[in-house]
This record gives structure tokens, sequence and C-alpha cells, in this order.
């Protein structure tokens, strides 16, 4: 009988090891027709801003190099910080991590992250150096997570939304084949959910119509693996999960009829006309529903100006998001995609997005 009991606590004792409870949060991100919620409200509650509504968007800022590291020994010398001469990825979160308040208190509610980063020279054809969170048979490194699981839990303290991209054109190849693809979304997305996070917002991968080596992350099959997170539920809960176009394009119907929400890109877009154009060709699109629509991408600014591309697509109600990288011949100040970061407000075009989010969400600090 003792034997029975001993036999039995032990049991209850490892299957509750096995499945823990979440760890309690405090920020959930949910959808309403085509409203962002956080905590049950629309984002800025009644806030209308020259006529236009701002209730229930999500200005946002491309951010995607928070936990960025590089793996290839040829390539790791060029990401040096100016005054140290070496590059440090620990010190890149930090920074990153002591950032995200101040970003926060300009009215800014999401940034976008990548698992396998972006370009760090901004635009670039080759990408030799080695960026990814997973390993080639989709498991992943622990070193990044841990870089990811700090800015998740900033986030979330802070009341901010992350659009987690898993996958970037020009490193989707150091997995290993399909298998290895879908083995590395059940993953990363398990994880999310064993860990309880609500302020995540998933991009399969940017810019899916952009050079992707296996064929369920190009644009005629990526829809599979919206489904496949969908799917992926814990104690009734699932991650809202969508994917983004290149420059320009128009979502196509495969994806809007899964998707939670829309994510548009205005690269290459100068004209802040075609920039509504682009939301209202997106709404024509065969399956759309009431759904947000949200620019995770563009690199036109002007803020100074009272047409640009942010005002733009605020006037027909889609959320907009601010990329900005080191230009020819700039400095260590300029750019949030160009590594090295400096993850402050630190140049005039940093300093123009903030104050335009701040005017246009009436926050004040």
């Amino acid at each position: 009988m003792q034997l029975l009991l001993l036999t039995l606590v032990s049991f209850i004792v490892l299957t509750s090891e096995a499945a823990p409870e979440p760890p309690r949060r405090r920020t959930t991100v949910s959808i309403v027709k085509d409203q962002f919620y956080i905590n049950g409200q629309p984002t800025f509650r009644g806030r209308t801003w020259n006529g236009y509504r701002i209730e229930g968007l999500l200005p946002n800022s491309r951010m995607v190099q928070g936990i960025f590291d590089d793996q290839n020994p040829e390539t790791r010398a060029q990401w040096a910080y100016p005054d140290t001469k070496v590059w440090n990825p620990d010190r890149n979160t930090d920074e990153f991590v002591a950032a995200m308040p101040t970003w926060k208190q300009h009215g800014l509610l999401a940034i976008t992250l990548n698992l396998q980063g972006g370009s760090p020279q901004g635009y670039s054809k080759e990408q030799p150096w080695h960026n990814s969170f997973f390993n080639a048979d989709g498991s992943y490194h622990p070193y990044y997570m841990r870089r990811l699981v700090r800015i998740l839990d900033k986030a979330d303290e802070l009341g901010m939304v992350v659009i987690l991209g898993y996958f970037y054109f020009g490193q989707d190849e150091r997995l290993k084949d399909e298998a290895a693809v879908i083995n590395a979304v059940d993953n990363i997305t398990g994880e999310l959910l064993e860990k309880g996070y609500q302020n995540v917002l998933v991009e399969i991968n940017n810019e899916c119509n952009i050079r992707y080596d296996h064929a369920i992350l190009q644009p005629d099959r990526i829809h599979e693996l919206i489904r496949r997170v969908k799917a992926k539920k814990l104690r009734g809960r699932r991650l809202l999960v969508s994917t983004s176009y290149g420059g320009g394009t128009i979502p196509k119907e495969n994806v809007v009829r899964e998707a939670d929400f829309l994510l548009l890109h205005g690269n290459g877009v100068s004209d802040p006309n075609k920039i509504k154009e682009m939301v209202q060709q997106t709404r024509a699109v065969a399956g759309y529903r009431p759904m947000p629509i949200v620019f995770n991408e563009d690199d036109h600014f002007d803020f100074d100006k009272p047409a640009n591309n942010f005002v733009a697509a605020t006037s027909v109600y889609a959320s907009w998001g601010f990329f900005d990288y080191r230009m020819k011949d700039e400095g260590f100040d300029e750019g949030y995609q160009s590594i090295p970061v400096n993850w402050q407000i630190s140049s005039p075009r940093k300093k123009g997005f903030f104050e335009k989010v701040k005017e246009i969400t009436g926050v004040s600090f």
C-alpha cells in the first residue's frame, strides 16, 4: 500500500513538472473586427486626429535585430561597435530593452522582431552572415531564446505588442528542408504558448514573395503555415497570425482567407496616395472581412510634411510601421536595422517618426 501511494505521488509530481501552468502575463492583444484591443480595450480608446479615427490602430516600428547574432566567423567582425571594436549580442539586447520604455512613452505600441533578423545593411543581395534562431533541423538555439524572452517579457511589462517574424529570406536556407521548417514553426509556436505570452502577433515570414528557398514559405503555400499556427492551441488559447509581402504587393486570396490580420509593406511606394490605394485594394480581395490592416515596414519618411505614408495609411484606417536603416555614409546613430544599432531615439529621422507617433496618438509624458 505504501509503495502504491509513493508511486501515485511520484506520478503526480512528474505530471505537474511536465505541464506547468504558464506564467501570469500582463498584456493580451486581441482583435475585434478591424480593431486591435489590448487587455480588453481598443487601443487609444476614443482618440481621433485631424478627423481620422485612431482608436484600434497599432503604430509600430521595425526593430527586427533585437536578438541578432552572427554565427559566421568570417563576417562577424563587421558588426563591431565603434567604441569597443567588437560585436556583442548581449549588449545589443541589453540596449534594446533599455530603450523600450522611451518608445512606449511616445505612443509606440508595437515592434516587429524577426527570429532570422533582416538585412543588417538595410538592403543586400547576398547574405553570407548566419543569423538564425533555428538550427538546421528546426530546433532552436537557447542563447537566442534567452534574448528573445528578455524582449517579450519587457514588452509584456510595458503593455506593448511584438509582431514576431519566424523566417527571413536569405536565412531560411539555414533550415535543411521543409520538414525542418514545419518543425521550427511547431517548436517556437509551442514555446510561446507554454511561456504564456499573449502579446505576440505572428508574422510567419517577412515578404513571402521574395527569394525563399522552401516552397512552403512561398506565396502559393504560405497559408499552410498560417493554418498550422492557428491550429496549435494550449488551454484553449492560440496565437494570432499572418504573413507579409514585398513593398507595394497586395495580399493574395489564400492568405486573406486564413490570416487574422493583414500585413502590407510600403517600400518602393513613394506616393502617399498609392498607400491609400493599397489599403483599398486589399479590402477588395476575395475573402476579406473586417480585420486590421497593418503596414509593418515602410522606408518613406517626410514626417515634417502634411502628406506622407504614415498619414496616408492613418487616413484610411490602417496602422503604419517605420523601417529605418543606415544609409550610405551615415554613422552609428542612424538606422534601426543596421548592425550595430543605437536603439535610442538618436537621429533626426528617428526623432521625426517618434514625434509624429506622439502627435497622432495624443500620448503625453
